[in-house]
């Protein structure tokens, strides 16, 4: 007979073990995970610091190689955008390895930054742009950060310029003045204290034009980046300065714009360039010159034409830098004159500044094509130029400069009195109004290419102030 009492529960389906005095476990003998020995992990962390070291040092010597690349592209006259920027940092460069400067590089006299980002158009900002993030992620030093992080302001600012304005932007435009008269006289100082109120302004529950004070603080970081980089700029004057031996900064010229004095232009006189620029070497005109051409002005006298204007003009043509088969040309020649202009007496004559270039490359002709062969070429050999030459104030701007051709000893087109394997020279003489005197280059004497051509480039137009004439020379076509 089955009783109505509940059976106890079995003791075998308990899970849990019971534990007594003799079976407890003491927290010190609890099972631990196993941890590598104190030399494993010193290994570990060895490994892990020398990835870090590799991958700096690696970092360190892309850097050094890309700056030693640029300085030599500025000596050899072959500069591009990025080139002109990184050459400005080797006089703040407390990391560059002194065997990679040349005695000369002090005399080489680069455009501007700011000229350097207003002379591009949007491919080449884009193109910079990149440049300047490659330069700017591998530095280490925090001035040279600071720098490319101020031009990247600057070069997104002059980008956002380049762009089709629309009702909205040109309704900002219309307060551009205003803005620059409360932000430009402003110190960084200034500047950071300004952000902070405007900010502050922008979180208040005050009624307020919005548009106008976030525009306003837009356009505060690009002064912003504009002062910090006249810092840095200042620093480099000083640092040149130094190993120019120079005491007086108002014998330097270029490195950011400076301000003539109404007075100086009202006077008709040459300005001596404010204390913000850099040395412009002094080249012999013979055009064989041992000076590195970078970009260096080719010539100085007292009669050179300094005015804001043709300053201006100059750096942002040197902006522009060279292609690869260029180079700078400074072949100038002395101009004979037995007269002096009619209008000498009412205008200070004075010399106008350029910036030429001579277009180089190989000609094939069946004595270089038996001899030399495209993994050996053989020399390079005069192909065009690109003459640019500044009038700004020129007196009547309805007449244009003209140029002429000029060859000596009675030598007529088409005949030749140079030996043989050498080339016939003639003078190109550029011929202008006041107060501009006559400008003179000695040219190789062949027959020019006028073809429209987007590839042959002929170019002959005066525009705002700067008389183009770029050509090319026929090419001579061999049969192999």
């Amino acid at each position: 007979m089955i009783s109505g009492r509940k059976s106890p529960p079995r003791r075998d389906v308990i899970t849990s073990p019971r534990r007594d005095a003799n079976t407890r476990i003491s927290k010190h003998q609890r099972p631990t995970q196993s941890k590598p020995p104190s030399a494993v992990r010193q290994t570990y962390l060895s490994q892990d610091e020398q990835s870090q070291r590799f991958v700096a040092d690696e970092d360190k010597f892309v850097l050094k190689q890309s700056k030693k690349k640029a300085d030599i592209r500025v000596r050899e006259g072959r500069a591009k955008p990025i080139d002109f920027l990184a050459f400005n940092l080797r006089y703040i460069d407390t990391d560059r390895d002194v065997f990679d400067d040349d005695d000369m590089d002090v005399q080489i006299n680069v455009p501007a930054p700011t000229a350097v980002i207003e002379a591009l158009n949007e491919s080449e900002a884009s193109e910079l742009d990149a440049e300047i993030k490659s330069y700017h992620t591998l530095e280490t030093s925090a001035r040279n950060r600071e720098y490319w992080t101020a031009l990247r302001t600057l070069l997104a600012d002059h980008r956002l310029r380049l762009k089709p304005m629309g009702p909205e932007a040109r309704a900002v435009s219309a307060v551009t003045s205003d803005v620059d008269k409360i932000l430009g006289p402003k110190s960084l100082e200034q500047l950071e204290k300004l952000e902070g109120q405007i900010e502050a302004k922008l979180r208040s529950d005050e009624v307020m034009d919005t548009d106008y004070w976030e525009q306003l603080l837009r356009n505060l970081q690009v002064y912003k980046a504009k002062a910090r980089l006249k810092k840095i700029c200042d620093t480099i004057r000083d640092n040149q300065l130094k190993l120019l031996g120079e005491t007086d900064a108002g014998t330097i010229a270029g490195l950011t714009e400076g301000k003539t004095t109404a007075q100086a232009a009202m006077k008709d006189q040459p300005v001596v360039p404010t204390a913000i620029s850099r040395p412009e070497p002094k080249i012999p005109l013979s055009g064989t010159s041992s000076a590195p051409p970078g970009t260096a002005r080719f010539a100085s006298s007292a009669n050179e034409d300094f005015s804001q204007a043709t300053k201006a003009l100059y750096e942002r043509e040197v902006a522009r830098g060279v292609n690869e088969d260029e180079e700078i040309f400074t072949a100038e020649e002395l101009v004979s004159s037995t007269t002096k202009p009619q209008w000498a007496d009412k205008y200070r004559p004075r010399k106008p500044r350029y910036f030429n270039r001579v277009q180089m490359g190989y000609e094939w002709n069946k004595y270089n094509q038996t001899h030399y062969d495209h993994d050996n070429p053989p020399p390079k050999v005069v192909q065009g130029y690109k003459f640019n030459i500044f009038y700004p104030d020129l007196i009547d701007k309805t007449k244009a400069p003209t140029f002429k051709i000029i060859r000596e000893h009675g030598r007529r087109k088409g005949e030749s009195l140079a030996p043989a394997g050498e080339e016939d020279t003639c003078l190109i003489r550029f011929i202008a109004g006041p107060p501009y005197e006559d400008i003179a280059f000695r040219i190789v004497d062949r027959e020019w290419d006028y073809s429209a051509k987007k590839d042959r480039g002929f170019k002959s137009s005066f525009d705002k102030g700067i008389l183009q004439l770029h050509f090319q020379f026929k090419k001579i076509y061999y049969r192999k």
